[in-house]
């Protein structure tokens, strides 16, 4: 035997789903719905603004807006069924959060820096959550072998379940948000981390 062993966990183990589809964000001038989408907003060249949705759009003296409000601001109103304020965003201001395609490959592009462009919102590809920091509070996309359950918050950073693997407690969005607001705690669930993804 003259070569190296080949490596039989390469490409993707058998025990480690695919990564989720990644974010793309797409202008919302584009022929997408928009209520209750996630959204961003700023000006090429200055900055961007997340963790917000939307509304259908609005015209306006031959203008076109977007309603935006925070997303604690939008769980809120649909879960309680209350009016809130949403300030009128000029629609060119306004990115949309859309779900792309995964890419061939599988494996992250780490934390590494990278340069971007200033002329448009850009968004990182999934972590791993066993590669990152802290992870409490973030988004987070439970991948199974059946597909990816997102809307979900990091209620705890990594730590030794029960079981003894590595976890993390996630909890859907709406409750995350029901904590701020009422303080009522959330309910979670334990999740081993090679499950969990930072979206």
């Amino acid at each position: 035997m003259t070569g190296p062993f080949p490596d039989p966990f390469a490409d993707q183990p058998d025990w480690a789903p695919l990564p989720p589809r990644p974010i793309e964000i797409v202008p919302a001038t584009t022929r997408v719905d928009l209520r209750g989408r996630r959204v961003l907003i700023g000006l090429p060249g200055l900055g961007w603004r997340g963790d917000l949705r939307a509304d259908e759009r609005v015209v306006q003296n031959s203008r076109t807006y977007v309603p935006v409000i925070s997303e604690q601001e939008w769980y809120r109103a649909e879960s309680e069924q209350v009016e809130v304020f949403a300030p009128l965003v000029p629609v060119e201001r306004v990115w949309v959060e859309t779900v792309g395609t995964r890419q061939g490959g599988g494996a992250s592009q780490g934390s590494d820096a990278h340069l971007v462009s200033l002329d448009a919102p850009t968004h990182r590809a999934p972590t791993p959550v066993f590669e990152a920091g802290a992870v409490a509070g973030r988004r987070i996309v439970h991948a199974t072998d059946t597909g990816e359950q997102r809307d979900l918050r990091a209620v705890t950073e990594t730590y030794s379940g029960t079981d003894g693997d590595i976890c993390v407690r996630v909890t859907p969005e709406l409750e995350w948000y029901r904590w701020a607001w009422r303080g009522q705690a959330p309910t979670t669930l334990e999740v081993p981390v090679h499950l969990l993804w930072i979206e």
